[in-house]
């Protein structure tokens, strides 16, 4: 017995042993798992006894004919609920619900949904989903419900296309993590078992533990397979980083599908209608894959599908851009992709696109030389704080005179660059030189930077291939054709659908067609066609019903086809368009073209229709008139101050107009031309002009082109543009595709410096857009946050700003000045308007620092602010209470200069010389004047007094008196012609000379309402460089060697600001119009 229980106690001993080291080493893994298991409980926020997965019936929207029926199914039977793609506005009918307006009857609650009473349960759930970008819902909407933003990153979708990428150029790899995924999974179910098993046994043993066998059996086996298990964890940890490693070579690939869906993306804030879905861009990249060359090298791979895949991406997008927008695209993917490559700088970026706009020109070093235009300085400044460019100033100080030949070269881009900068920059420091001193030149450098950057087929046009487009569509993708004046791609449809042989119809929508529209799909869905809706912008909510049927019709024929055609519209069917493949056809430009497209729509019929000789050259004319009404536009304010929209309708109008007269003419008397004159600039193009300067203009075309003169041989247009005289339709589009492939602007009327004008106003445009699609959380150029920008720059501005008015002191020197006198009553109106400026902009720097500093809430008007003072722009609260400009730094100067002329007045007496510019009201200080010169002479009547005005030749730094009568003024601009000095008259502009400074002119009154003299050019005169009616201050007469006509061909006005500004803010223009117009009552 004693040696039983000695080998009984042995065995005992051993189990205890094995118990305790097995069990040991259990607790320290057990104990790992415990802490884990506590940080999972911490994170979690929230625990659902019953997960639940949304089906498909529980999928709706609010235009779905069956919503409320699928609202009050799922509060009655507590379903989940999705409402997808809603807009900013919600359906009223879930007001009740959203605001938990529950009823309680008995147990149960009841909510209001319409005018029906519908079960709630506990279960139920609603979430709705939006497409927008980035809606602005009301605060109520955002009070009852938790907004969630889950818009892919741009990490996130590198991560998705790198899965995409493996999966089909490496599938064995994706193969083996899945596998590798399964068994590391297998493995830990596996000890879970045992665990369990285990701890089952240790649970429900009875006695004493080392009594069961069973129990150490089965501890021996979990242990031996745990180091199993973990032994091949920790393979497994191993050949996942191997594959991970194998995985991020095609990370590149990833990389550059994330950029450009990104970028694709900022595109819809520069026009809604180029929005693109995830899944249509998921389609080109996988096709970049597929498609693109193979090659057994990885490297090389990638880098073809890259290659692929840019080009790929920018052709497709390309084709659904409007021509201005494209190179802004293709500019925009250059930088982008550099500044992922390393090739350019954030603060170089910031450079380009703002220049030296935030800078203050009185802070600054002062320019060197008259030649060089305040904004060329400023850029200058600015582009010397890269390290490329750091001693620019200087150079430009010591060697102003090379630059200035380099500069005066039509093509400076082109020519070797002062201080052997041509072998120093890389091509997009080159841009910034080039932007800097010639933004006409910016887009024609930046053509070359992206031929540089992305290779020279991105600078190519794209052609539409309609055929081709046709190919990558399905019955279920519509073709949306973006409509632009002068473009309708029906033609083209319809000739398409022809050479294919498959049925076509067409609808133009508006009111009541939605009817015709429906039965046309139905038809064309069972049996195969096209359909094009003409128009769409006129059928907003129908256009939801068509995405509808478009994607739950069940059955569609393979050869059905919808093309949809429409204008550009705030609230287009986002739907429609982020399934649709969009296409633009926008006309080509110039005169050729104009004409082409003008004599291709007629035929031989229509011109042999009169036998009389004045017929075609009267239609060739008037054609030529209507292209080159339509091609003045693109020249901005020198064109039209109002761009009208002139099309085939008033071409039309007047063509029958001229054969009605014809008809009628009698051939002795011959045709009365005053009659054709006014019909054309007063009726049929007359009919849509507004502006009395942009009527002035009209007239004068039909007054040089229009008459018996046309009809002679020696009579042309303008060189090498004659009046075509075939009676063949063959030989007259031949004498067109001989005209001149580019137009001079002295075809169209006005100076060779109109297209620099035209070039610098794009480019400002390009760079303006850019400026406005930037995320708002970028940091600066030096790496600083938006907030320190702003606040050092708030700081800064706050330093320089003006000391406020004191009241008592402007009254008392009012008094003494004689505060009833005309000029003083407009000079404290002057003084009340910049007073309230300054305390603006006090208050908003001062608030601005404050909510920086998180002492203040940031408001909506401060993170306007914030957002523009970031961008070199002017907060728009401040616009609407001072003025109009292009920078925040033009326009500080300017409020610090209008304060000097003001403080100047009121406290040093009378100026001899006035500052036009510096006037809120100049229309009223020239009121206030007449009214002066009228007390000033007895029996002269305000009615009958009219302003005039002299030319001097003096210019502001040489006047030491006031005139007797009147009031000189200086700051005036000319913009469209020169000044000869000597002869005190116009004179056609220097080259490269955009705006002439006018010397000081002296205005005052005549008694005299008699018509001013026809030799002499009245010169109207504009605040800003958007001529229109709110900026308009008046005429100035000027002598000219020439007929006045030329010059109003020309375009000539004066304007008081030559800084461009983009945009006018018609609601500020309003309030100063009306202010103006109370002024000048007050004054009469």
């Amino acid at each position: 017995e004693l040696l039983d229980d000695a080998d009984n106690c042995r065995r005992k001993m051993e189990a205890a042993t094995t118990l305790i080291s097995g069990l040991g080493g259990e607790q320290v893994r057990w104990t790992a798992q415990s802490l884990e298991f506590r940080d999972q409980i911490t994170r979690v926020q929230k625990s659902v006894d019953e997960p639940y997965e949304t089906s498909i019936d529980n999928v709706t929207s609010l235009n779905h004919k069956y919503f409320r029926q699928h609202l009050e199914d799922a509060l009655s039977l507590g379903r989940p609920l999705l409402i997808e793609d809603v807009e900013e506005d919600l359906d009223p009918a879930l007001d009740n619900v959203l605001e938990k307006n529950f009823i309680k009857s008995g147990t149960m609650l009841k909510v209001k949904v319409g005018d029906k009473e519908c079960d709630v349960m506990n279960t139920f759930y609603l979430y709705i989903t939006t497409k927008l970008a980035n809606p602005a819902y009301t605060p109520e909407v955002s009070a009852r419900t938790s907004i969630i933003d889950f818009t892919v990153t741009m990490k996130g979708l590198e991560d998705q296309l790198l899965g995409r990428v493996i999966v089909t150029e490496k599938n064995e790899l994706e193969e083996e993590r899945s596998k590798l995924v399964v068994d590391v999974t297998n493995n830990k179910r596996r000890m879970k078992e045992l665990e369990e098993n285990l701890l089952y046994k240790l649970t429900s043993i009875e006695g004493s533990l080392v009594d069961d066998p069973s129990l150490i059996e089965v501890l021996n086996t979990t242990k031996k397979t745990a180091a199993e298990v973990s032994e091949k964890l920790n393979v497994a940890a191993e050949t996942e980083l191997e594959i991970n490693t194998a995985r991020e070579e095609f990370r590149p690939v990833a990389t550059r599908g994330s950029i450009l869906y990104f970028l694709l993306c900022d595109l819809v804030m520069v026009n809604q209608m180029y929005s693109i879905s995830l899944n249509q861009f998921l389609v080109l990249f996988d096709n970049s894959m597929s498609r693109s060359k193979p090659s057994p090298h990885t490297q090389k791979r990638i880098e073809i599908i890259i290659e692929y895949l840019t080009y790929e991406v920018w052709a497709y997008t390309s084709r659904s851009l409007y021509n201005q927008d494209r190179l802004l695209f293709t500019l925009l993917l250059a930088i982008k992709i550099d500044l992922t490559r390393g090739g350019v700088k954030p603060n170089e970026f910031q450079v380009f696109i703002k220049g030296g706009a935030a800078l203050d020109l009185n802070a600054v070093t002062p320019k060197p030389a008259k030649w060089i235009t305040d904004m060329t300085w400023l850029n200058l400044v600015q582009l010397s704080t890269l390290p490329a460019f750091t001693n620019i100033q200087t150079q430009v100080c010591n060697n102003d005179k090379s630059w200035k030949n380099w500069f005066d070269k039509s093509a400076p881009e082109q020519e070797v660059i002062p201080e052997n900068y041509n072998n120093l920059l890389e091509p997009f420091s080159r841009l910034l030189l080039i932007r800097s001193w010639c933004p006409d030149r910016t887009m024609v450098e930046a053509r070359k930077y992206i031929s540089y950057s992305q290779g020279e087929r991105f600078t190519e046009a794209v052609v539409l291939d309609m055929e081709l487009m046709l190919e990558e569509t399905t019955p279920r993708i519509p073709l949306i054709g973006l409509l632009s004046m002068g473009s309708d791609p029906t033609n083209e449809i319809e000739n398409l659908s022809k050479r294919l042989e498959i049925d076509f119809h067409a609808i133009s929508m508006g009111q009541g067609q939605e009817v015709h529209s429906r039965k046309l799909i139905a038809n064309f869905m069972e049996k195969g066609g096209w359909a094009l809706l003409q128009n769409c912008h006129l059928c907003l909510d129908y256009l939801e019903e068509v995405l509808v049927t478009v994607l739950e019709t069940e059955k569609i024929h393979s050869q059905f086809r919808l093309w949809i055609t429409t204008e550009v519209h705030p609230n287009f069917s986002i739907g429609l368009l982020q399934i649709s493949i969009k296409f633009t056809n926008d006309p080509p430009q110039g005169i050729k073209a104009g004409l082409k497209r003008t004599y291709t729509s007629i035929s031989q019929e229509y011109i042999d229709i009169f036998n009389l000789p004045q017929w075609r050259p009267l239609l060739y004319t008037v054609s030529f008139l209507h292209t080159v009404v339509q091609e003045r536009r693109k020249f901005g304010p020198l064109g039209w101050n109002i761009p009208y929209e002139f099309n085939s309708a008033d071409w039309g109008a007047s063509v029958q107009f001229i054969q009605n007269h014809l008809d009628d003419m009698d051939l002795k008397r011959g045709i009365s031309w005053p009659t054709v004159r006014y019909m054309i600039g007063e009726v049929q193009y007359g009919g849509r002009v507004t502006d009395d300067y942009d009527k002035r203009l009209l007239n004068t075309f039909t007054r040089v082109w229009f008459g018996d003169f046309m009809f002679t041989d020696t009579f042309q247009f303008y060189k090498n543009y004659k009046i075509a005289r075939m009676r063949s339709m063959n030989d007259i589009l031949e004498f067109i595709e001989a005209l001149p492939p580019v137009d001079s602007p002295e075809a169209l009327g006005l100076h060779p410096n109109a297209d620099i004008t035209y070039q610098t106003n794009t480019a400002k445009q390009v760079l303006d857009t850019i400026v406005s699609i930037q995320p708002k959380d970028s940091s600066g150029g030096a790496g600083e946050t938006r907030e320190a920008v702003v606040y050092r720059l708030a700081e800064e501005m706050l330093g320089k700003l003006p000391a406020d008015y004191i009241p008592w002191d402007v009254k008392s020197r009012l008094k003494a000045m004689g505060i009833l006198q005309p000029l003083n009553i407009f000079l404290r109106q002057e003084i009340d308007r910049m007073q309230k400026v300054i305390t603006l902009v006090r208050v908003t720097l001062s608030d601005l620092k404050l909510a920086i500093d998180g002492t203040i809430i940031m408001s909506e008007n401060l993170r306007d602010a914030l957002d523009n003072l970031f961008d070199a722009r002017v907060p728009k609260r401040w616009i609407r209470f001072s003025w109009q400009s292009s920078t925040i730094g033009f326009w500080f100067t300017e409020l610090l200069e209008r304060n000097d002329q003001f403080h100047s007045w009121i406290f040093e007496g009378r100026p001899n010389i006035f500052w036009m510019t510096g006037f809120f009201n100049p229309q009223g200080f020239l009121t206030a004047m007449r009214q002066e010169v009228t007390r000033a002479h007895k029996g002269w009547a305000l009615d009958s007094v009219t302003l005039h005005n002299d030319v001097l030749k003096q210019y502001k730094e040489e006047i030491n008196t006031s005139p007797p009568e009147g009031v000189y003024i200086y700051g005036l601009f000319l913009d469209g012609a020169g000044w000869e000095r000597r002869g005190s008259r116009l004179s056609e502009s220097h080259p490269k000379v955009l705006f002439v400074q006018l010397p000081v002119v002296h205005m005052y009154a005549i008694n005299s309402t008699a018509p001013k003299d026809p030799k002499l050019y009245q010169c109207p005169v504009y605040k800003k460089p958007c001529r229109t009616d709110l900026t308009f201050i008046t005429v100035v007469l000027m002598k000219t060697n020439q007929s006045p006509d030329h010059w109003i061909l020309r375009g000539v006005a004066s304007l008081c600001d030559i800084n461009h500004w983009p945009l006018v803010d018609m609601a500020g223009m309003m309030v100063m119009l009306m202010i103006c117009w109370i002024h000048t009552l007050f004054v009469l």
